[in-house]
């Protein structure tokens, strides 16, 4: 064969492009072009054929398999004697309108693979029955005998990382859109409490001061509204307290994080009846505000799961420093999460508290305890946070 002429496929392993071509003398020497004029001048090309990591089959025009490697009998589950005189559609599923040669076999209505042009995108059919998503690459021998030769690829662990990086994108779209409506939602939220509780307080306020300033400052009637004001003015204080601890918990900021998890587990068991344990050291929480704002806000969002969703009747929380990692466990003994739980595009919350701890370059653990409830585990680097 002129090198000039010799097939080529880009993208491809060297390895694999020799084997390409080693094997158009194996299979043509095999269906017997010029058997009896030539030696056997092609045990080498068989044996890189044999060897090859690829799966690799070759078939005449009638879709019928002449050669097989092992490689493409494990593929396929079964064994290279098995395969050979086989249809090919035995182990590759015929797609709608295909033609008769194994060209059309791989090519019909299927389109290209995407990753070379010279890919195609099929079905395997394992000898069990099961089917598999494949990618498959065909030559034509330019001479001898007329065959095809196919390489192909099981591309069922690619496809299952395409499908979760799809659901992944799914989940931040939705995450992205569910922050802007939070976002609103909070505006408002803040503008009606602002409205309702210190605007009326204040439009009170100034009304007892006018009248105030009307009566005689010893009479009993101006006693009445200076303490009428003094209670707006606590009113309006804790309203204020409140709003502002809503928007940035002041403990994180007066206190430090310890402090500010005791204000949270205080007010949980307030506000659910759920017995809360912290298991804390006020020195190994010692962090700067970005890592103590973050972990904060994974152990509220926590707590507000187990809230909604746990029905559990005890928790714990666990945080402690260990070679310059902090590790926090938080559990409860409700119903347990479910795998399809974590996997809902609309669990925000647990979407939320795994974007909080990958911005850390920390990792998340959320499983199912035995023999019940639930179990987060988080890993979190914060030697860069120490305060």
């Amino acid at each position: 064969m002129n090198p000039s002429r010799r097939p080529r496929f880009p993208g491809w392993p060297a390895a694999s492009q020799l084997a390409i071509c080693l094997l158009g003398l194996a299979t043509g020497y095999k269906l017997g072009r010029r058997a009896s004029q030539e030696p056997d001048t092609v045990p080498a090309s068989r044996q890189i054929v044999h060897h090859a990591s690829e799966a690799i089959i070759s078939a005449d025009l009638g879709n019928t398999i002449v050669m097989a490697n092992p490689a493409a009998a494990s593929l396929f589950g079964t064994s290279v004697e098995q395969m050979l005189g086989s249809p090919l559609e035995h182990y590759i599923e015929t797609p709608a309108r295909a033609g008769d040669g194994p060209l059309e076999l791989l090519g019909a209505g299927t389109g290209r693979a995407g990753r070379r042009a010279t890919d195609y995108a099929v079905t395997g059919l394992r000898a069990n029955g099961h089917r598999f998503p494949m990618e498959g690459s065909i030559s034509r021998a330019t001479s001898g005998a007329p065959y095809y030769t196919v390489i192909m690829r099981d591309v069922s662990d690619r496809q299952r990382v395409q499908e979760k990086l799809s659901r992944s994108h799914d989940q931040l779209r939705q995450l992205s859109a569910a922050l802007q409506t939070i976002r609103e939602e909070e505006r408002t939220h803040i503008a009606r409490e602002l409205h309702d509780d210190l605007g009326q307080i204040l439009a009170s306020l100034r009304m007892d001061l006018n009248l105030l300033q009307q009566a005689d400052g010893t009479s009993f009637e101006s006693l009445r509204l200076m303490h009428g004001m003094e209670a707006n003015l606590v009113t309006a204080i804790t309203s204020l307290r409140r709003i502002a601890s809503n928007l940035r918990p002041r403990a994180l900021d007066e206190g430090g994080l310890f402090f500010a998890l005791q204000g949270l587990r205080d007010d949980f068991i307030e506000r659910y009846g759920i017995p809360c344990m912290l298991l804390a050291d006020e020195a190994e929480l010692r962090l700067d505000d970005a890592a103590s704002t973050a972990i904060f806000r994974i152990v509220q969002e926590a707590l507000t799961n187990i809230a909604r969703h746990a029905e559990a009747g005890n928790v714990t929380m666990n945080l402690f420093r260990l070679n310059g990692e902090l590790l926090v466990t938080i559990r409860d003994n409700g119903r347990g999460i479910r795998p399809e739980d974590m996997e809902k595009a609309e669990s925000l919350g647990l979407i939320g508290m795994r974007e909080r701890v990958w911005a850390m370059q920390g990792e998340i653990s959320i499983s199912a305890e035995e023999p019940s409830g639930t179990r987060i585990d988080i890993v979190l680097p914060v030697t860069n946070h120490l305060a």
